[in-house]
């Protein structure tokens, strides 16, 4: 609503009735920031905003309220008598949101309510899930809705509070982190082994069974003719299937040969790696709206995640390869076995 122009109206009562009806709010602290900051440019640093940007929510919040604010020379910005009005009115805004906020945080610091989070199954099933015990253990009202699927989630459509991908996600309007990166390794059964042999080559490899995991066709087709040049995946196959957790049993249970991640010979099923390289990292990455990360019971399971995924702590997550049989000399932190069954040696 643009200002009223009758007679008789002062302009504070003017811009009081302005302000009642506007539909950014977020303008109004853009246009607060420029004044205490003193310039466009101090604000857009501070707010990190580009100038232009800040330059047009102030003409949005300008033509909202019907009138001019601010002066613009080279010698900076001056606020107009109009702004000097409005300043005091959004200064009272300012404060009501304060009290908004303390209101809303008496409630919200009770750390209950639910959280949902959306991760790959693999991840999901073999990593996550077995460690949700610790987060619920220190915040017990909290409701964790853990969403596995091949599927990324987005978080900018609030398809979850927070999202776990193996790849960058393309949104601008969320909030990322990177919290490590996943390598992967040729894995087989004591019993398949046993059965078999083990293979040392690539090359040796088509001689085997192999039981490969296919969440995307292309991706997996790609995946596959790299890796096998010339070969059709009749050849070498026995079993694909599109969940990790099928994936892992059937490998653990003498199936086949797998790929895994390199923490997958401490999931409890006696896998053993195999000396054959394959380079193929994937970052893992955190994504949450950045009003959804204010909100303490998401703030929370977000610490908690990064924790969850710290390459210091676990060195399978660091962007460097390790072996796994170098885990048991450079893994410091308390024993696997409550979380997955046994830390298996064998393959050493």
């Amino acid at each position: 609503m643009h200002l009223a122009l009758e007679r008789g109206v002062p302009q504070e009562e003017r811009n009081k009735a302005a302000l009642g009806s506007l539909t950014d709010w977020d303008a109004a602290r853009v246009f607060l920031e420029v004044v205490r900051c003193g310039s466009f440019r101090s604000a857009a640093e501070r707010l990190e905003l580009s100038i232009n940007g800040v330059r047009r929510r102030i003409d949005d919040f300008e033509r909202q309220i019907g009138a001019t604010l601010f002066t613009r020379d080279a010698h900076g910005t001056r606020l107009t008598e109009e702004g000097s009005l409005v300043v005091s009115a959004v200064e009272r805004m300012e404060a009501a949101s304060f009290d908004l906020l303390r209101a809303g945080s008496s409630v919200t610091n009770t750390l209950s309510g639910e959280v949902r989070v959306a991760i790959t199954e693999g991840l999901g099933t073999f990593w996550l899930a077995p460690r949700l015990v610790e987060f619920q253990q220190s915040f017990p009202n909290i409701l964790v809705d853990l969403q596995c699927a091949m599927r990324s989630a987005d978080v900018s459509r609030h398809e979850a509070d927070i999202a776990i991908h193996l790849s960058r996600p393309a949104a601008l309007d969320v909030k990322l982190v990177r919290l490590g990166r996943m390598h992967l390794m040729f894995f087989a059964s004591r019993k398949y082994l046993d059965t078999y042999g083990a293979p040392t080559t690539a090359e040796e490899l088509v001689k085997h069974r192999l039981v490969m995991q296919v969440t995307d066709q292309i991706a997996a087709k790609e995946a596959f003719e790299s890796l096998f040049p010339g070969y059709s995946p009749r050849d070498v196959l026995v079993m694909k299937t599109n969940v990790s957790s099928a994936h892992y049993w059937a490998v653990a249970n003498g199936a086949g040969i797998g790929v895994f991640p390199t923490y997958a010979c401490a999931l409890g099923g006696k896998m053993i790696p195999l000396e054959i390289e394959l380079h193929r990292p994937f970052d893992i990455w955190l994504s949450y709206h950045p009003g959804t990360g204010r909100i303490p019971r998401v703030r929370h399971m977000i610490d908690w995640l990064v924790e969850a995924f710290n390459p210091a702590k676990f060195p399978w997550f660091k962007d460097e390869f390790v072996h796994p049989r170098e885990f048991k000399a450079v893994y410091k932190g308390e024993s696997l076995t409550h979380l997955f069954g046994g830390f298996s040696t064998e393959g050493r």
